[in-house]
């Protein structure tokens, strides 16, 4: 393995990675925007408001697209194998 090959497999886990993370990630900020609005309209300014609505959307979006993610996962190693 040549050391351009070594940077192009990292490069490819990086990619994938940032792939299968998406959805989770995006789903947090989504929420967070919608409850952040929320609290500056009622005044609840309280951590763990925000905290409980993002984190059981994010564990929800986990568990429905983990079959995904770990398909995609699963094709990335298997290309970068010999």
């Amino acid at each position: 393995m040549t050391d351009g090959d070594l940077v192009e497999l990292v490069r490819q886990a990086v990619l994938c990675g940032l792939l299968v993370i998406a959805p989770v990630l995006c789903v947090g900020f989504a929420v967070a925007a919608v409850v952040g609005l929320l609290q500056a309209a009622t005044g609840i300014h309280e951590p763990f408001v925000g905290l409980v609505p993002r984190m059981l959307a994010m564990a929800a979006t986990l568990v429905l697209t983990m079959p995904w993610m770990v398909e995609r996962l699963v094709d990335m190693v298997r290309a970068a194998a010999p």
